[in-house]
């Protein structure tokens, strides 16, 4: 065979390969067998190894090539990636609808696509004359990780669009969802056990380490799968349906998932909703709800965004998975900021994917009411990432029982006296606690306080436990060359550490302030105290009446604050810190923000003056961030009328709480009036 035949030869395989992708990936109705796709493929592995010249990007052949990167480059997105307002409450679907209706034009229909929720790791893929040129992580929704080389290794993914039916836009930016079957995930974690390493704990962790493993033969490794589902931007075709962009899609060669339908009724969305959750754990991967999309993609674009998410979706969470069984232990586990929550420790359990073995009991009150102790048989819940919850004993007459549960009377880390506060046991001994010594650690060298690189959990629970670190200010004193004695560590990653530390310890009083831990001291307050008080002297010496003529410092934060000045150990850190180990530098008072810029809210329970979606959207509008999951990031937690456990997790973790009416005085400071 010469060039030129080598050439026709080369085409006409490739093209057999793309068709046969497209009707395997995309149609589900492969014509040939896996042994005649494998000789097809080996034909063309060979011709192209044989006349290198003829060897492009696209070909089938190059999903896994080149060398391991050293890192992923950050990558700005076609159009942002934004997340979904979600609720499991058929009420939140129902005002959903309503608002959708009351916005469009009279006359005009309102049918929605619906969709199963995936599961997975959200993606962007850009094509430009319809070849694969760009896929990026999520990340921020504005910048994700660059990933096309892991990405090309999936299989479902079309290096060339096809133009047989539909002309291939000159560029084209899509979202898509990457998965892991149920039958490939469980298949992975048996080779991983049989080699002796730890399995995944669910299908969406796998598929998001996969794409983001610096070797794209890792990833080729990992049976990967992907749905794609939404324009993100095009150029040169005009779509005017979402329905018209799935079936677009297909013929294009993007795989599409197969279970979306057209609905017009809300009735008919609760309907969808309840079937797919009925079939949830046959469909073979993982979804955790409906999204919900305004088929008409003109009154979408009338509709517009949020800071955070589209007006025009909406995404019906299906409720909490639960499961049965039994406590084998409780025990009392010490937080950063001291309280010492009950755990019960259980015999394994799935819940949605993972593999549950321990669940909060929350404090002793909780533990009381519910009269949880160890060997009961007890209903466990699990929603979002949060930690699981023990919702319920169940009944087992005739069994005996043991004896009911009892805080200890002393730390379980460092054997200090422990005290109670409200329903909350507490240990005070705030910075010489290991268990408290190591969050805060870590809370210390967070992003919104030193931020310091290389400072993760794992680091700082091992500066503890070899006595590296025995109060806060030993963390500046640290060499390399202690550092490099440690599992883990080399000389390049010690000294990195050790510069690291260096570098964050020049840093602004706000900083500072918020990385002490102070209770209920959050980003936002720590903030509005340096820029009231300008020097960590001033701040020191302040009284509780002082304290509250400071925004958003109330009689409670204020008691904290003094509180905190005060205690003996410490004002024996803060000196030994503030004695040539942390350098604080006075920040320009006109760079101290005063508006919520990249503030995180929770909001929970109801609020009388506005729904909860208005409120979400006048905070996005501010520039903050609403979250549903309460955690050591957020700022604020605007608690209404029976708010739930999410309050409890905010005083657990000394996040600021405000009332209705606190959050309205927010807001009025920022010229806002609901």
């Amino acid at each position: 065979m010469n060039k030129k035949q080598a050439t026709q030869r080369v085409e006409e395989l490739r093209k057999a390969i793309r068709r046969h992708d497209f009707l395997y990936y995309v149609r589900d109705s492969p014509e040939i067998s896996d042994e005649a796709y494998d000789q097809l493929f080996r034909e063309l592995t060979r011709l192209e190894e044989e006349y290198p010249g003829l060897l492009t990007e696209d070909s089938p052949t190059q999903r896994v090539a080149g060398e391991p990167l050293s890192t992923f480059e950050t990558v700005e997105h076609a159009a942002p990636m934004l997340s979904l307002d979600s609720d499991a409450d058929p009420e939140a679907l129902r005002r959903f609808d309503d608002r959708l209706h009351r916005a469009a034009a009279e006359g005009a229909v309102v049918e929605y696509v619906a969709e199963p929720k995936l599961d997975g790791a959200s993606v962007e893929l850009v094509y430009e004359a319809g070849r694969l040129t760009r896929a990026t992580t999520r990340g921020d929704g504005g910048r994700g990780e660059g990933i096309l080389a892991n990405v090309r290794t999936i299989a479902a993914v079309p290096l060339r669009l096809r133009a047989d039916e539909v002309p291939v836009p000159p560029f084209l930016s899509v979202r898509g969802e990457v998965i892991l079957q149920i039958e490939a995930f469980e298949r992975l974690n048996e080779r991983l056990m049989e080699a002796g390493r730890e399995p995944f704990a669910n299908p969406r962790n796998a598929a998001a380490g996969a794409l983001r493993q610096l070797d794209p033969r890792i990833t080729s490794s990992r049976p990967l799968d992907i749905f794609v589902y939404d324009i993100l931007a095009i150029e040169g075709l005009e779509l005017e349906t979402q329905w018209e962009v799935l079936e677009t899609f297909r013929q294009w060669g993007l795989r599409v998932n197969d279970l979306p339908r057209v609905i017009a009724s809300v009735d008919g969305l609760l309907e969808y909703h309840a079937d797919l959750l009925e079939r949830r754990d046959d469909i073979g991967y993982e979804i955790d709800g409906v999204v919900i999309k305004l088929n008409d993609l003109g009154m979408r674009q009338s509709l517009g965004t949020t800071a955070r998410h589209p007006r025009w979706a909406f995404a019906f969470k299906f409720p909490p998975r639960r499961e049965v069984t039994r406590v084998l232990k409780i025990l009392a586990s010490v937080g950063r900021t001291g309280v010492v929550t009950p755990v019960a420790m259980m015999r394994p359990v799935e819940l949605g994917g993972v593999t549950v073995s321990r669940a909060t009991l929350h404090n002793r009150e909780e533990v009381m009411r519910k009269d949880i102790r160890e060997g009961d048989r007890v209903r466990v819940q699990r929603a979002g990432d949060v930690i699981p919850q023990v919702v319920e004993r169940i009944e087992e007459p005739g069994r005996k029982r043991s004896p009911r549960f009892e805080m200890p009377d002393e730390c379980p880390s460092c054997g200090t006296p422990l005290v109670e506060r409200g329903p909350f046991t507490v240990c005070p001994n705030s910075f010489e606690c290991p268990a408290q010594l190591a969050a805060r650690l870590l809370h210390l060298g967070s992003r919104n306080a030193l931020d310091v690189e290389g400072l993760g959990e794992e680091t700082a629970r091992l500066l503890v436990d070899k006595g590296l670190v025995r109060q806060l200010p030993d963390l500046f004193d640290l060499k390399a060359v202690q550092l490099q004695e440690l599992e883990g560590f080399a000389e390049k990653s010690a000294t990195n550490l050790v510069e690291g530390i260096r570098r964050a310890s020049h840093t602004e009083l706000a900083r500072f302030l918020a990385g002490l831990g102070i209770p209920e001291v959050g980003v936002a307050v720590a903030r509005q105290l340096a820029r009231h008080y300008r020097t960590i002297d001033a701040l020191r010496v302040a009284d509780e009446e002082a304290l509250q003529e400071v925004d958003g410092v109330g009689p409670r934060m204020a008691e904290q604050i003094v509180g905190f000045f005060l205690e003996p150990h410490n004002a024996h850190v803060l000196d030994r810190l503030l004695d040539d180990r942390v350098v604080l530098i006075e920040a320009p008072e006109e760079e101290i923000s005063t508006d919520l810029e990249g503030l995180r809210f929770v909001l929970t329970g109801g609020l009388e003056r506005l729904s909860r979606e208005a409120a979400k959207e006048l905070l996005e509008s501010l520039g903050a961030k609403v979250t549903s999951t309460v955690s050591s990031k957020t700022d604020y937690v605007v608690a209404g009328s029976d708010p739930g456990s999410k309050l409890e997790k905010a005083r657990q973790l000394s996040v600021q709480i405000l009332d209705e009416a606190g959050f309205l005085e927010l807001l009025g400071e920022r010229g806002v009036t609901p």
